[in-house]
């Protein structure tokens, strides 16, 4: 038989009294009113907040987004086919949040940046909120350093720096995404981390370009941010904000940036459909009237930082995709007002095999000369102008029948300069090739070339230059100039390589 002590019986009962707390832990419940198309409606979540998350009893999470005075609508992140009405929903207190950091790169995640490349989970210890207020004006910087795509006709007319955001807009294949990757691929060997987001793509599309980049060794320091076109409305929406998050990680740690939503149609035809569904009146288009906000909130976030805050930066190039190329849509004006210009891609000059089939006439870059190397601005200045004035040549020509000898000389220049601005895909080229290239097209030095020569007789002069004049690539790259010496040995090198081109040739 156990005996009971008095004693311990009391000294138990003194050390739960001491234990004992009288905090009361408050939480919001509501009650599920109505479900259906990935909206419910809520009755009874008096002190919620705009964008909190909320946890109805399957577990399916939920964001409050419509505060009304009887009800509160929510947009379910997930099916949410378990849900039923009278269900029980409790308020987190927090506004979502993803995992950020280091081991994100070379992972593909969804919007609510878990793993879906079945390459198990992601170690991670810093959370940042899918909503995080951009950089103000005294925090930012003028961009001035070049962010390089790889591309002579964006690199050369259009330059993008970092910290810049440069709308790629254009009707549905005409090379869009070919452009944002070919500008990933060309970060290689770089300092600059780069994050993928495609919003509302096939599948097959997403994973053709993932393919594309691990061969191009570009996953190592690029994040893609994947929602499907069958993902709810809700996490196409938020992919992009989480892409946003995943890269102001890096930003805010000092570091070089650069984000491409692929695109923002997809993301604003989301935003329509949750806002329709939770009856918000429609506006121009049916879109919801804070339509403008939901793409300028998310693009002032790129940005370049001052030097208290360590000079990171965040590139944008955003995606939009035109109907029958009009860019006088709601969509197209309001994305282009809010980003520093706009690379513009042609139908008709894509079916005529100008690729990348970019309009320079249209196409703008309000940073400029600002991002664009010295030794860039010295070759690239006459360009733009010698296009446009081949551009309307090149009209007016196909009228008059018999035209002068310097108007037919600058007909056959504008035909070989706009020869060298093609490139194929998935070759991006080096900046001191760049000025090889152009160099070689304003000066002259292909005028005597037939059309068909232009492009051989380029990659074989890029290859011989890399070969037998590495000094002049070495010079450029470390002085971003290029000096009278190195000029000296540019055109040496194309005269050498001219005489054997044609030898062989003959």
């Amino acid at each position: 038989m156990v005996k009971i002590r008095p004693d311990e019986i009391s000294s138990v009962i003194r050390q739960q009294i001491e234990q004992y707390s009288q905090e009361a832990k408050v939480v919001n419940v509501g009650t599920v009113l109505q479900v259906g198309d990935g909206i419910a409606r809520i009755y009874g979540l008096d002190k919620v907040m705009a964008g909190e998350l909320l946890e109805f009893k399957d577990g399916t999470i939920g964001i409050a987004l419509n505060l009304e005075s009887d009800n509160v609508g929510a947009v379910l992140m997930g099916e949410g086919l378990s849900i039923q009405e009278g269900d029980a929903v409790k308020a987190t207190g927090k506004i979502a949040q993803v995992p950020v950091g280091e081991a994100f790169l070379g992972r593909v995640v969804d919007a609510l940046a878990r793993p879906i490349d079945g390459k198990g989970d992601i170690p991670s210890t810093d959370t940042r909120l899918i909503e995080s207020p951009a950089p103000g004006i005294i925090a930012r910087k003028s961009v001035y350093e070049p962010l390089q795509t790889g591309l002579v006709s964006i690199d050369a007319m259009i330059p993008i720096g970092r910290g810049q955001r440069e709308l790629i807009i254009g009707d549905r294949q005409t090379g869009k995404t070919a452009v944002a990757t070919d500008t990933i691929i060309n970060q290689k060997g770089g300092d600059c981390i780069c994050v993928y987001v495609a919003i509302g793509q096939k599948a097959s599309s997403v994973a053709q370009i993932v393919t594309t980049l691990a061969n191009a060794g570009a996953m190592e320091y690029t994040i893609v941010v994947a929602e499907n076109a069958n993902a709810p409305a809700t996490l196409q929406y938020l992919a992009p904000y989480t892409g946003a998050s995943l890269a102001e990680y890096f930003m805010y740690s000092g570091r070089a940036t650069l984000i491409i939503y692929d695109d923002l149609s997809k993301q604003a035809q989301a935003y329509r459909q949750m806002s329709l569904l939770l009856k918000r009146p429609p506006g121009r288009e049916a879109y919801p009237g804070d339509v403008f906000y939901l793409h300028s909130r998310l693009l002032e976030r790129a940005a370049k930082l001052n030097e208290s805050l360590g000079e990171g930066s965040m590139t944008a190039l955003p995606i939009i995709e035109t109907q029958g190329g009009d860019v006088a849509a709601y969509i197209p004006t309001n994305v282009i007002s809010i980003t520093d210009g706009q690379v513009f891609l042609s139908a008709d000059l894509f079916n005529a095999g100008i690729r990348p089939a970019i309009n320079v006439g249209i196409s703008v870059s309000r940073v400029g000369s600002a991002a664009q190397i010295k030794a860039m601005k010295q070759v690239a200045g006459t360009l733009k102008l010698e296009l446009a004035q081949f551009a309307e040549l090149e009209a007016f020509s196909q009228f008059a029948s018999d035209l002068d000898q310097a108007t037919q000389n600058q007909l056959a220049r504008g035909v070989r300069l706009r020869e060298l601005l093609k490139q194929s895909q998935s070759a991006p080229l080096s900046v001191d090739m760049q000025v090889v290239t152009i160099y070689t097209g304003t000066k002259g030095y292909l005028d005597k070339l037939a059309v068909a020569q232009v492009r051989p007789f380029l990659e074989g002069l890029r290859a011989y230059v890399q070969t037998n004049k590495p000094a002049f690539g070495t010079e450029v790259l470390e002085t971003k100039k290029m000096s009278t010496e190195a000029e000296d040995t540019l055109k040496e090198a194309i005269a050498a390589y001219t005489t054997i081109f044609l030898e062989t040739a003959k």
